[in-house]
């Protein structure tokens, strides 16, 4: 996860929910050959479609055309978070508790820097999970990225 600096996703996000939509989380990385690519991730209680995703597109495309935050060439893609969504903020794993992730750290913790296990609650800033029968627990400032892995 390659998450945007703070004031573009400030400026995003309210462009986002001015049109009613859940502002996920936003990522930004650098492509040397191709520019830079700005992902939003949008959801609602109804779901998210291809016209919402254009909506927003359109929305936040001439908002950032007017301020111009990003130097560069920079592709825009906005999406729904699908099924193994990720999570950006420590009250997305509140709100997923009880549901499998995969967690990928800046750093190795004891060793180990991927885990995969239920999410069993949050601890101010830490992340609690049960790994392999286990308790874990994970500092939130230390997460590179996770995702939702789906059950079927």
């Amino acid at each position: 996860m390659h998450k945007a600096p703070a004031h573009l996703r400030e400026l995003v996000g309210s462009a986002v929910e001015a049109l009613g939509y859940e502002l996920v989380g936003v990522e930004f990385l650098s492509r040397p050959k191709s520019g830079h690519l700005l992902r939003i991730y949008i959801d609602s209680e109804q779901g998210v479609g291809l016209a919402d995703c254009e909506k927003v597109s359109h929305q936040v495309g001439a908002v950032l055309d007017v301020e111009d935050p990003i130097k560069g060439d920079y592709s825009l893609e906005v999406s729904s978070p699908g099924l193994d969504r990720p999570l950006f903020e420590v009250a997305h794993f509140k709100r997923f508790s009880g549901q499998m992730a995969r967690v990928r750290l800046h750093s190795a913790i004891e060793g180990r820097s991927n885990y995969r296990g239920l999410i069993t609650g949050v601890d101010g800033e830490d992340i609690l999970l049960q790994v392999e029968g286990e308790p874990v627990r994970l500092p939130f400032a230390q997460i590179a990225s996770a995702r939702l892995v789906p059950e079927f």
